[in-house]
């Protein structure tokens, strides 16, 4: 029966369990705001996602206050807190997750001889207790437990079972099984889950589930082969953001379930076209861009592109020659509509609805302003530019600092000077600096305006399209103690791009400064 006319009923269902906002955002420099976090919350609610881990909410303030609004908004998601195996940390995730129509606690402790013996500290015996107690403690807050055993792949057979058992006995509804440092192949994760499901008893009242990290680049590969061992849940991130080399995608995953039920009798719940807006918006808020050829070709730039003569013949006869799945199923466009300073507003709003971006009447008229700006500097205005103008407003819409004005003096034949006027709480501030080079003299004049001790630790450069005359995507990441921010600015001008990414950076910096921060905690 193909894919097409087999019905999902007669298809088994994969939970898909979303932890962008807790393992994702544990990449080096993805920290997200509250605002953007629930931006993304709000969208992974809205495409079909089953749980929404949230975050870890002893890890900060921050985290905390993020996994209690998130409880506050989502309607359809299961909304998940993360907990170290220790009271105070359940507590705390109880305590967050209090709000959320549907509530998850998922606790954790490392199982294998390297997490008992090095990390913890701790033999068999004494980490078994702590999955009882642990386990025990959650059910006490919700009747949806999830456990996981760290570093799973790696734990003795016979071990792994027993710590699986008494999780189980417990009262855990969900087990997972991590790979937490990328280390099976898709053969071995399948065989274990398999294992686990044949040897532990009661294991079939409870459902099994993956999580994979990409350190071999086999994330995804090894998820599915967890499902085809009986799991039926898979962890996963959007853009496989994580630590390390990330985690497991979400869109690979459901585009794989969904374009291959030959080989995948399963389904999953999520509107697949949604997954390019959530590959964009994610993008955005991580400053963690897309690289063109993104793996399965599902949200990267090149993701419906043909430059070979031989495939664009192909396509132009049929499509499926070489595209194994329509564009518009993963929410792409299968052509882009280039638009020019001649465009009126109808067609505007009609580009912006393909987009995936809904704003209203002021935010609209201030986009289309900005878009006719553009078109003037622009001889072809393509949908990447269109996104970046509109993210790049929306980033700046809830901001203190704003930059008004900039002069940047460079060149061989004298000092690199750059004069900045910024908006800091509605009075403009002008001062002047001189650099080694122009970035760096503009960074100085800004800390002038605004004084920080914090250090530049990346600043990137990109082109939103090909052309000479396209927009410069800059991301600069900062770090003052133990706070890291990133900013993302588009422009024509690379000098004001940079400007917009390095005061979008400081007003997230100057707003975590008043919140306490305490040293983020990291589990996978």
């Amino acid at each position: 029966m193909s894919t097409e006319t087999q019905a999902p009923a007669e298809k088994q269902r994969v939970v898909i369990f979303d932890t962008t906002l807790r393992d994702g955002e544990q990449s080096p420099g993805a920290s997200m705001t509250l605002e953007e976090k629930l931006q993304v919350a709000e969208l992974l609610d809205e495409m079909g996602v089953d749980v929404i881990e949230a975050g870890f909410p002893i890890a900060s303030n921050g985290d905390f206050e993020a996994v209690s609004e998130i409880a506050k908004r989502v309607k359809r998601s299961v909304v998940c807190g993360l907990a170290r195996a220790s009271g105070a940390d359940i507590d705390r995730a109880a305590e967050a997750l209090q709000h959320a129509e549907r509530r998850r606690i998922h606790t954790f402790i490392g199982t294998s001889p390297l997490h008992r013996e090095f990390q913890l500290q701790l033999d068999k015996d004494q980490v078994y207790e702590r999955v009882v107690s642990s386990v025990t403690r959650a059910r006490n807050f919700t009747d949806d437990v999830e456990w996981s055993p760290m570093d799973a792949t790696r734990t003795e057979h016979d071990y792994l079972c027993r710590v699986v058992e008494a999780a189980i006995k417990c009262g855990a509804t969900t087990i997972n099984i991590p790979d937490t440092v990328g280390y099976a192949t898709p053969d071995e994760f399948r065989d274990l889950i398999k294992m686990l499901i044949e040897r532990v008893p009661n294991a079939d009242t409870v459902i099994f589930s993956t999580h994979c990290h990409d350190d071999l680049g086999l994330a995804v590969a090894n998820s599915l082969g967890g499902v085809l061992g009986g799991a039926r849940q898979i962890e996963c991130t959007i853009n496989g953001l994580g630590e390390r080399a990330g985690n497991a995608a979400l869109e690979e995953v459901v585009m794989a379930i969904k374009t291959r039920g030959d080989v995948l009798p399963y389904y999953t719940d999520i509107d697949a076209t949604l997954l390019m807006r959530a590959s964009k918006l994610v993008s955005a808020v991580s400053a963690f861009p897309v690289q063109y050829n993104k793996a399965i070709a599902i949200v990267g730039k090149n993701a419906f592109a043909h430059e070979s003569g031989i495939h664009q013949d192909g396509v132009l006869k049929n499509a499926q020659t070489y595209e194994i799945m329509r564009p518009e199923d993963v929410g792409v466009r299968s052509t882009s509509l280039v638009m020019g300073k001649h465009s009126g507003r109808h067609a505007f709003r009609e580009k912006l609805v393909a987009l995936g971006f809904d704003l209203g009447d002021n935010a609209f008229e201030e986009a289309f302003r900005r878009f006719k700006d553009l078109a003037d500097r622009k001889k072809h205005v393509f949908d990447e530019d269109i996104a970046a103008l509109v993210e790049d407003e929306m980033a700046q819409a809830s901001e203190t600092i704003r930059l008004v004005a900039l002069t940047v003096i460079a060149g061989t034949g004298g000092p690199q000077k750059a004069i900045v006027t910024l908006d800091v709480d509605g009075v403009h501030q002008t001062k002047e600096a001189v650099g080694d080079g122009p970035v760096d003299a503009m960074f100085k004049a800004i800390r002038s305006i605004v004084p920080h001790e914090a250090t530049l630790q990346l600043y990137q450069v990109g082109a939103v399209t090909e052309e000479s005359d396209a927009q410069a995507d800059v991301s600069v990441r900062l770090g003052e103690g133990d706070k890291i921010v990133t900013g993302r600015g588009a422009d024509t001008d690379t000098m004001v791009a940079s400007a917009k990414a390095y005061v979008s950076a400081l007003n997230k910096l100057v707003t975590r400064r008043a919140k306490s921060k305490p040293e983020a905690l990291r589990a996978s």
